[in-house]
């Protein structure tokens, strides 16, 4: 008889290239051109996507694009298509259904490039085309916010938002490239310039004690703007994302836990709350917080080192507090959506100590709820 069962486990090898550039518009330009591979007597058929605010607020856009369409062996095959960013792009099928129709016309294949310039959540919807487009087209991802270079921009997740619910129709797919750009950053509000930073803080608490030091003896300076500082803090948040992405730290989430999702049980349900009013670091910043919180009450995580991770937050000028937090019971529901995102048991990473996480499959929700009204006593005192 014939043994009809057969398992068998296998990889598929991936490159994730990354690169940092202090112009890429103009002097570094040819960072960008190094990872547009060409295949021999052929061109590479580029589109360039990007936030209209971008493109507004800076010239560079279009000076990528036409050096671009000026160089030998890349085919520019339409003008920069321009589309909105913020979460609002996220909220319907507009913006993916734009970039296939431009996929289609622009007769690209798996071995053309979608250049996109802009935001997190522009980059999600964008990548998310991408992704169905031909089951794949090599995307390379330019990030204009601290956010987005300090982690989404490196991630492996595209999505939009469905049903009232953050990312709940996506893909997991490998970006061709990431170029964080310092110069781009220039373009954004205070407001949006301080908002990626609660990533920092939150892959520092994760892995590292030492960055995570560093961020509180320098986030005044980051507040500030100071550039040398604000870019080393980026880069080494971009790398232990990537770390964790690339070494076994489970990219595409076949198990129970996302590890690096601290905080972002509440962020997310929160954002949804506020109709998106609220940005997305601004929601990780408050449930970093209440995390961390709840992991002294619950774990034993030292009591000083939660309060000086709310304090680096608050000198880094994020908020501590939203008054959608209340009624708590709104909050809580966030548990049962985070929970269902991946499927199995509710598995939400908290923390023992810095750079020691666990992973909690019970929620004592009464402590839950007095850890966030500690937090408004905190923030409130602050």
């Amino acid at each position: 008889m014939i043994d009809a069962a057969t398992d068998i486990p296998f990889s598929v090898p991936f490159v994730h290239r990354l690169r940092v550039t202090s112009d890429v518009a103009n002097q570094d330009f040819h960072a960008l051109l190094g990872v547009l591979h060409a295949e021999e007597s052929s061109s590479v058929r580029v589109v360039v996507i990007a936030e209209k605010a971008v493109a507004r607020l800076s010239d560079r856009v279009e000076r990528i694009s036409s050096q671009l369409a000026s160089t030998d062996r890349i085919e520019r095959v339409c003008p920069i298509v321009l589309i909105e960013g913020g979460e609002a792009v996220k909220n319907s099928q507009a913006v993916v259904q734009q970039i296939l129709s431009t996929v289609n016309e622009g007769n690209l294949d798996r071995r053309s490039y979608v250049i996109a310039i802009g935001g997190g959540a522009m980059l999600d919807a964008v990548g998310f085309a991408v992704a169905i487009a031909h089951r794949g087209i090599r995307l390379v991802r330019i990030p204009t916010t601290t956010l987005a270079q300090a982690d989404s921009g490196v991630g492996v997740k595209n999505a939009i938002n469905y049903f009232g619910k953050k990312n709940w129709v996506g893909t997991f797919a490998v970006p061709w490239a990431v170029i964080n750009d310092t110069t781009l950053l220039h373009t954004l509000s205070d407001r949006d310039y301080v908002s990626g930073f609660s990533e920092a803080v939150k892959v520092a608490l994760l892995k590292d004690r030492n960055e995570f030091d560093w961020l509180c003896t320098n986030a005044n300076a980051i507040a500030a703007r100071e550039d040398s500082v604000s870019t080393r803090a980026i880069f080494r948040s971009c790398q232990l994302h990537l770390q964790h992405i690339t070494n076994g730290g489970d990219p595409f989430e076949m198990l129970e836990a996302r590890p690096l999702d601290f905080g972002h049980w509440s962020a997310h349900r929160l954002e949804a709350l506020t109709n998106y009013e609220i940005r997305h670091g601004e929601a990780v910043a408050i449930g970093v917080a209440i995390d961390c919180l709840y992991s002294v009450e619950k774990l034993g995580f030292p009591l000083q080192d939660a309060m000086r991770a709310i304090d680096c937050l608050r000198r880094l000028q994020l908020p501590l507090w939203h008054s959608a937090l209340e009624p708590m019971d709104r909050i809580i529901e966030g548990l049962e959506e985070f929970r269902q995102h991946l499927g199995g048991r509710l598995t939400v990473t908290m923390l023992n100590g810095i750079a020691e996480s666990v992973n909690v499959h019970e929620m004592d929700v009464p402590l839950m709820q007095h850890s966030i009204q500690a937090l408004k006593k905190i923030a409130k005192d602050l």
